[in-house]
Protein backbone atom coordinates (compact mmCIF):
# COMPACT_ATOMS: atom_id res chain seq x y z
CA UNK A 1 0.00 0.00 0.00
CA UNK A 2 1.68 3.50 -0.99
CA UNK A 3 0.97 5.94 1.44
CA UNK A 4 2.37 9.14 -0.51
CA UNK A 5 -1.09 10.95 -0.94
CA UNK A 6 -2.84 10.66 -4.29
CA UNK A 7 -2.80 14.03 -6.31
CA UNK A 8 -5.79 13.03 -7.75
CA UNK A 9 -7.72 12.19 -4.61
CA UNK A 10 -6.51 15.68 -2.70
CA UNK A 11 -8.15 17.36 -5.79
CA UNK A 12 -11.56 15.47 -5.32
CA UNK A 13 -11.31 15.57 -1.29
CA UNK A 14 -11.29 19.37 -1.67
CA UNK A 15 -13.83 19.91 -4.27
CA UNK A 16 -15.99 17.44 -2.42
CA UNK A 17 -15.43 19.60 0.75
CA UNK A 18 -15.85 23.15 -1.10
CA UNK A 19 -19.37 22.34 -2.89
CA UNK A 20 -20.81 20.46 0.05
CA UNK A 21 -19.69 23.27 2.58
CA UNK A 22 -22.61 25.27 0.68
CA UNK A 23 -25.13 22.58 1.52
CA UNK A 24 -28.01 23.63 3.43
CA UNK A 25 -27.95 22.25 6.67
CA UNK A 26 -31.05 21.73 9.27
CA UNK A 27 -30.01 23.95 12.24
CA UNK A 28 -32.96 22.83 14.64
CA UNK A 29 -32.30 20.68 17.29
CA UNK A 30 -35.00 18.45 17.32
CA UNK A 31 -36.28 16.39 13.78
CA UNK A 32 -34.40 14.54 11.56
CA UNK A 33 -30.94 16.15 11.51
CA UNK A 34 -30.52 15.61 7.59
CA UNK A 35 -32.01 14.69 4.14
CA UNK A 36 -31.02 10.99 3.39
CA UNK A 37 -32.15 9.41 -0.11
CA UNK A 38 -32.17 10.90 -3.69
CA UNK A 39 -33.95 14.04 -2.44
CA UNK A 40 -31.78 15.36 0.30
CA UNK A 41 -29.74 18.59 -0.46
CA UNK A 42 -26.08 16.25 -1.10
CA UNK A 43 -27.68 14.77 -4.08
CA UNK A 44 -27.17 18.09 -6.27
CA UNK A 45 -23.58 18.04 -5.55
CA UNK A 46 -22.93 14.42 -6.11
CA UNK A 47 -24.99 14.62 -9.63
CA UNK A 48 -23.06 18.02 -10.26
CA UNK A 49 -19.41 16.39 -9.85
CA UNK A 50 -20.32 12.79 -11.39
CA UNK A 51 -19.92 11.20 -8.47
CA UNK A 52 -21.77 8.23 -10.01
CA UNK A 53 -18.74 7.01 -12.42
CA UNK A 54 -16.21 7.55 -10.35
CA UNK A 55 -16.09 3.45 -9.32
CA UNK A 56 -17.40 2.55 -12.48
CA UNK A 57 -14.26 0.88 -14.52
CA UNK A 58 -13.30 2.34 -17.39
CA UNK A 59 -14.22 -0.28 -19.97
CA UNK A 60 -17.89 0.61 -18.84
CA UNK A 61 -17.99 4.60 -19.08
CA UNK A 62 -16.10 5.42 -15.87
CA UNK A 63 -13.19 6.73 -14.24
CA UNK A 64 -11.95 3.75 -13.02
CA UNK A 65 -10.91 5.19 -9.40
CA UNK A 66 -11.88 1.91 -7.40
CA UNK A 67 -13.72 2.07 -3.96
CA UNK A 68 -10.73 4.34 -2.34
CA UNK A 69 -12.78 7.14 -4.46
CA UNK A 70 -16.38 5.75 -2.60
CA UNK A 71 -14.94 5.87 0.75
CA UNK A 72 -13.59 9.37 0.34
CA UNK A 73 -16.75 10.41 -1.30
CA UNK A 74 -18.91 8.66 1.99
CA UNK A 75 -16.12 10.23 4.21
CA UNK A 76 -16.81 13.68 2.69
CA UNK A 77 -20.73 13.16 3.30
CA UNK A 78 -19.84 12.59 6.98
CA UNK A 79 -17.62 15.29 7.25
CA UNK A 80 -20.56 17.95 6.28
CA UNK A 81 -22.75 16.20 8.31
CA UNK A 82 -25.07 15.31 4.89
CA UNK A 83 -27.28 12.34 4.55
CA UNK A 84 -25.71 9.60 2.68
CA UNK A 85 -27.23 9.90 -0.69
CA UNK A 86 -24.00 7.85 -2.46
CA UNK A 87 -24.49 4.55 -0.79
CA UNK A 88 -27.30 3.54 -2.27
CA UNK A 89 -26.44 3.62 -5.70
CA UNK A 90 -22.77 2.66 -5.22
CA UNK A 91 -24.47 -0.72 -3.57
CA UNK A 92 -27.05 -1.48 -6.42
CA UNK A 93 -23.92 -0.99 -9.13
CA UNK A 94 -22.13 -3.77 -7.36
CA UNK A 95 -24.78 -5.71 -7.48
CA UNK A 96 -26.21 -4.97 -11.18
CA UNK A 97 -28.59 -3.14 -10.48
CA UNK A 98 -30.33 0.63 -11.73
CA UNK A 99 -29.46 3.27 -9.76
CA UNK A 100 -32.09 4.76 -7.81
CA UNK A 101 -33.35 2.39 -5.15
CA UNK A 102 -32.76 3.18 -1.31
CA UNK A 103 -31.28 0.78 0.98
CA UNK A 104 -33.56 -1.25 3.80
CA UNK A 105 -32.75 -3.20 6.32
CA UNK A 106 -29.14 -3.51 6.41
CA UNK A 107 -28.81 -2.43 10.53
CA UNK A 108 -29.62 -5.98 11.11
CA UNK A 109 -26.37 -7.46 9.28
CA UNK A 110 -24.66 -9.61 9.34
CA UNK A 111 -27.83 -11.96 10.16
CA UNK A 112 -30.13 -10.07 7.66
CA UNK A 113 -32.55 -11.05 10.17
CA UNK A 114 -34.98 -8.17 10.53
CA UNK A 115 -36.63 -8.65 7.42
CA UNK A 116 -38.00 -12.51 7.09
CA UNK A 117 -39.00 -13.82 4.03
CA UNK A 118 -41.04 -16.96 3.61
CA UNK A 119 -41.43 -19.19 1.33
CA UNK A 120 -44.31 -19.76 -0.59
CA UNK A 121 -45.39 -21.15 -4.34
CA UNK A 122 -44.20 -18.64 -6.66
CA UNK A 123 -41.30 -16.84 -4.21
CA UNK A 124 -41.17 -15.51 -1.00
CA UNK A 125 -43.17 -13.07 1.54
CA UNK A 126 -41.55 -10.48 3.39
CA UNK A 127 -42.81 -9.13 6.49
CA UNK A 128 -40.92 -7.30 10.02
CA UNK A 129 -39.63 -3.59 10.06
CA UNK A 130 -36.45 -1.90 8.81
CA UNK A 131 -34.83 1.64 8.71
CA UNK A 132 -34.59 2.95 4.97
CA UNK A 133 -32.61 5.68 4.08
CA UNK A 134 -35.75 7.02 1.90
CA UNK A 135 -39.09 6.80 2.97
CA UNK A 136 -40.45 8.66 -0.34
CA UNK A 137 -42.11 6.11 -2.96
CA UNK A 138 -39.87 4.36 -4.88
CA UNK A 139 -37.79 0.92 -5.60
CA UNK A 140 -36.16 -0.81 -2.52
CA UNK A 141 -33.36 -2.89 -1.83
CA UNK A 142 -33.88 -4.99 1.40
CA UNK A 143 -31.57 -7.05 3.32
CA UNK A 144 -32.84 -10.65 4.04
CA UNK A 145 -32.38 -13.83 4.18
CA UNK A 146 -33.68 -16.24 1.36
CA UNK A 147 -33.29 -20.08 2.42
CA UNK A 148 -30.63 -19.26 5.04
CA UNK A 149 -29.00 -16.81 2.37
CA UNK A 150 -28.21 -13.29 3.25
CA UNK A 151 -29.35 -11.32 -0.15
CA UNK A 152 -30.52 -8.02 -1.43
CA UNK A 153 -34.41 -8.49 -2.60
CA UNK A 154 -35.63 -5.51 -5.02
CA UNK A 155 -39.19 -4.49 -4.23
CA UNK A 156 -41.38 -1.93 -6.07
CA UNK A 157 -43.00 1.23 -5.42
CA UNK A 158 -46.32 -0.63 -5.86
CA UNK A 159 -45.89 -3.77 -3.86
CA UNK A 160 -48.35 -4.33 -2.32
CA UNK A 161 -48.34 -4.79 2.06
CA UNK A 162 -45.41 -2.02 1.51
CA UNK A 163 -45.97 1.02 3.89
CA UNK A 164 -43.23 3.34 5.10
CA UNK A 165 -43.39 5.74 8.30
CA UNK A 166 -41.13 8.97 7.76
CA UNK A 167 -42.57 10.73 11.14
CA UNK A 168 -39.28 9.35 13.24
CA UNK A 169 -36.12 9.13 12.56
CA UNK A 170 -34.35 7.10 10.90
CA UNK A 171 -37.54 6.18 8.68
CA UNK A 172 -38.71 3.13 8.62
CA UNK A 173 -39.96 0.68 5.90
CA UNK A 174 -42.73 -1.90 6.87
CA UNK A 175 -43.52 -5.25 4.65
CA UNK A 176 -46.67 -7.11 5.77
CA UNK A 177 -46.93 -10.83 3.49
CA UNK A 178 -44.85 -8.42 0.57
CA UNK A 179 -45.02 -10.74 -2.67
CA UNK A 180 -41.21 -11.60 -4.05
CA UNK A 181 -39.89 -13.30 -6.79
CA UNK A 182 -36.72 -14.95 -7.92
CA UNK A 183 -35.79 -12.62 -10.85
CA UNK A 184 -36.18 -9.58 -7.97
CA UNK A 185 -33.37 -10.74 -6.20
CA UNK A 186 -30.75 -8.45 -6.95
CA UNK A 187 -27.47 -9.99 -5.63
CA UNK A 188 -26.18 -12.23 -2.57
CA UNK A 189 -24.57 -10.32 0.53
CA UNK A 190 -22.21 -13.22 1.13
CA UNK A 191 -19.01 -12.18 3.31
CA UNK A 192 -16.47 -12.41 0.10
CA UNK A 193 -13.64 -9.74 0.94
CA UNK A 194 -14.26 -8.14 -2.51
CA UNK A 195 -17.58 -8.49 -2.73
CA UNK A 196 -20.84 -6.00 -2.64
CA UNK A 197 -21.73 -6.49 1.27
CA UNK A 198 -17.47 -5.98 1.94
CA UNK A 199 -17.67 -3.12 -0.32
CA UNK A 200 -20.47 -1.36 1.02
CA UNK A 201 -19.09 -1.48 5.09
CA UNK A 202 -15.78 -0.04 3.90
CA UNK A 203 -18.03 3.12 2.34
CA UNK A 204 -19.81 2.90 5.35
CA UNK A 205 -16.77 3.22 7.88
CA UNK A 206 -15.52 5.73 5.61
CA UNK A 207 -18.87 7.42 6.20
CA UNK A 208 -18.34 7.37 10.14
CA UNK A 209 -15.13 8.26 9.83
CA UNK A 210 -15.95 11.37 8.08
CA UNK A 211 -19.22 11.99 10.96
CA UNK A 212 -16.13 11.74 13.70
CA UNK A 213 -13.85 14.12 12.20
CA UNK A 214 -16.39 16.81 11.70
CA UNK A 215 -17.00 16.80 14.97
CA UNK A 216 -13.85 16.62 15.96
CA UNK A 217 -12.87 19.57 14.39
CA UNK A 218 -15.84 21.46 15.16
CA UNK A 219 -14.57 20.38 19.03
CA UNK A 220 -11.47 21.60 18.14
CA UNK A 221 -12.24 24.87 16.70
CA UNK A 222 -14.80 25.80 19.64
CA UNK A 223 -12.18 24.85 22.20
CA UNK A 224 -9.76 27.27 20.81
CA UNK A 225 -12.20 30.40 21.08
CA UNK A 226 -13.72 29.15 24.42
CA UNK A 227 -11.96 30.79 27.32
CA UNK A 228 -12.06 29.15 31.10
CA UNK A 229 -10.64 30.59 33.80
CA UNK A 230 -8.17 32.78 31.73
CA UNK A 231 -7.25 30.48 29.05
CA UNK A 232 -8.11 28.42 26.27
CA UNK A 233 -10.14 25.56 26.86
CA UNK A 234 -8.16 23.71 24.47
CA UNK A 235 -5.18 24.71 26.61
CA UNK A 236 -6.71 22.88 29.69
CA UNK A 237 -5.31 18.88 30.04
CA UNK A 238 -8.61 18.09 30.78
CA UNK A 239 -9.98 19.03 27.26
CA UNK A 240 -6.43 18.49 25.32
CA UNK A 241 -5.57 15.37 26.44
CA UNK A 242 -8.97 13.75 25.47
CA UNK A 243 -8.95 15.89 22.28
CA UNK A 244 -5.36 14.36 21.49
CA UNK A 245 -6.32 10.74 22.03
CA UNK A 246 -9.31 11.39 19.56
CA UNK A 247 -6.62 12.52 17.44
CA UNK A 248 -5.12 9.58 17.61
CA UNK A 249 -7.89 6.85 16.90
CA UNK A 250 -9.39 9.09 13.98
CA UNK A 251 -5.83 8.62 12.62
CA UNK A 252 -5.98 5.07 12.95
CA UNK A 253 -8.94 4.45 12.13
CA UNK A 254 -8.38 6.64 8.90
CA UNK A 255 -5.28 4.25 7.96
CA UNK A 256 -7.54 0.70 8.69
CA UNK A 257 -10.19 2.35 6.44
CA UNK A 258 -8.45 3.36 3.58
CA UNK A 259 -6.27 -0.39 3.33
CA UNK A 260 -9.49 -2.22 2.88
CA UNK A 261 -10.56 -0.02 0.18
CA UNK A 262 -6.62 -0.45 -0.86
CA UNK A 263 -6.95 -4.73 -0.44
CA UNK A 264 -10.49 -4.92 -1.77
CA UNK A 265 -9.35 -2.39 -4.82
CA UNK A 266 -6.40 -4.75 -5.52
CA UNK A 267 -8.39 -8.46 -4.88
CA UNK A 268 -5.47 -8.80 -2.15
CA UNK A 269 -5.51 -12.31 -0.78
CA UNK A 270 -4.70 -10.45 2.53
CA UNK A 271 -8.41 -8.68 2.53
CA UNK A 272 -10.01 -11.64 4.47
CA UNK A 273 -11.65 -9.62 7.67
CA UNK A 274 -10.01 -6.23 7.10
CA UNK A 275 -13.62 -4.71 5.62
CA UNK A 276 -15.53 -6.21 8.60
CA UNK A 277 -12.71 -5.04 10.90
CA UNK A 278 -12.42 -1.53 9.42
CA UNK A 279 -16.84 -1.08 9.89
CA UNK A 280 -16.39 -2.03 13.57
CA UNK A 281 -13.57 0.28 14.29
CA UNK A 282 -15.37 3.08 12.73
CA UNK A 283 -18.42 2.58 14.33
CA UNK A 284 -16.45 2.66 17.87
CA UNK A 285 -14.87 5.57 16.98
CA UNK A 286 -17.83 7.56 15.82
CA UNK A 287 -19.49 7.05 18.94
CA UNK A 288 -16.52 7.97 21.15
CA UNK A 289 -15.01 10.82 19.12
CA UNK A 290 -18.55 12.67 18.97
CA UNK A 291 -19.28 11.96 22.74
CA UNK A 292 -15.66 13.48 23.50
CA UNK A 293 -16.52 16.47 21.69
CA UNK A 294 -20.01 16.75 23.21
CA UNK A 295 -17.90 16.75 26.64
CA UNK A 296 -15.35 19.12 25.41
CA UNK A 297 -17.75 21.94 24.38
CA UNK A 298 -20.42 21.61 27.33
CA UNK A 299 -23.87 22.79 27.48
CA UNK A 300 -22.96 24.87 24.51
CA UNK A 301 -22.82 20.86 21.77
CA UNK A 302 -26.46 21.09 21.46
CA UNK A 303 -26.52 24.82 20.37
CA UNK A 304 -27.92 25.42 16.52
CA UNK A 305 -24.81 27.21 15.45
CA UNK A 306 -22.02 24.93 16.65
CA UNK A 307 -24.19 22.24 14.97
CA UNK A 308 -22.60 19.20 16.78
CA UNK A 309 -26.17 18.01 17.83
CA UNK A 310 -26.03 16.89 13.96
CA UNK A 311 -22.99 14.58 14.26
CA UNK A 312 -24.52 12.85 17.75
CA UNK A 313 -27.25 11.86 16.18
CA UNK A 314 -25.42 10.33 12.90
CA UNK A 315 -23.24 8.51 15.25
CA UNK A 316 -26.12 7.32 17.20
CA UNK A 317 -28.14 6.46 13.99
CA UNK A 318 -25.17 4.83 11.94
CA UNK A 319 -23.19 3.05 13.67
CA UNK A 320 -25.34 0.34 13.88
CA UNK A 321 -26.04 -0.38 10.08
CA UNK A 322 -24.62 -3.04 8.17
CA UNK A 323 -24.54 -4.80 11.75
CA UNK A 324 -23.52 -3.92 15.32
CA UNK A 325 -19.73 -3.48 16.04
CA UNK A 326 -19.89 -6.47 18.68
CA UNK A 327 -21.22 -8.79 16.66
CA UNK A 328 -18.57 -7.53 13.78
CA UNK A 329 -16.02 -8.37 15.96
CA UNK A 330 -17.52 -11.66 17.00
CA UNK A 331 -16.96 -12.41 12.34
CA UNK A 332 -14.08 -11.04 12.88
CA UNK A 333 -12.39 -13.12 15.91
CA UNK A 334 -14.02 -16.51 14.16
CA UNK A 335 -12.17 -15.79 11.02
CA UNK A 336 -8.85 -15.51 12.71
CA UNK A 337 -9.40 -18.45 14.74
CA UNK A 338 -10.12 -20.89 11.64
CA UNK A 339 -7.52 -19.11 9.80
CA UNK A 340 -5.05 -20.26 12.66
CA UNK A 341 -6.35 -23.77 12.62
CA UNK A 342 -5.73 -24.36 9.24
CA UNK A 343 -2.32 -22.80 9.08
CA UNK A 344 -1.53 -25.36 12.47
CA UNK A 345 -3.16 -28.09 10.25
CA UNK A 346 -1.27 -27.13 7.27
CA UNK A 347 2.12 -27.31 9.15
CA UNK A 348 1.48 -30.44 10.76
CA UNK A 349 0.81 -32.18 7.78
CA UNK A 350 4.17 -30.87 6.45
CA UNK A 351 6.11 -31.90 9.43
CA UNK A 352 4.67 -35.47 9.27
CA UNK A 353 5.22 -35.81 5.46
CA UNK A 354 7.69 -37.95 4.76
CA UNK A 355 11.40 -36.59 3.75
CA UNK A 356 13.02 -37.71 1.13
Amino acid sequence: MDLTPDPLLVELRAALRTSLAAVPVRSEVHGAPVADGHRGPARAVLDQLGVADFERPASGGGLGLGLTAGVLVSEELGHASCGNAYRADAMAADVGHPPRAALAGLEALPTGGGITATRRADGWELTGTATVDDPEPGPLLVATRMDGEPVLAAVRPDAPGRSAEASCWPPVVRFDATPVTAADVAGALDDSPTGPLARARLRQAGYLLGIADGAHRIAVRRTGVRQQFGARLRDLPAVAFPLARALVTLRATRAAVYRGAWLADSGHDEAGTAPVAALAMAAETARDVVRVCMQSCGVRAMTPELGLHRYFRLATAESGRYGEPAALWRLVGAERLEAARRALADDEAEAAAPTR
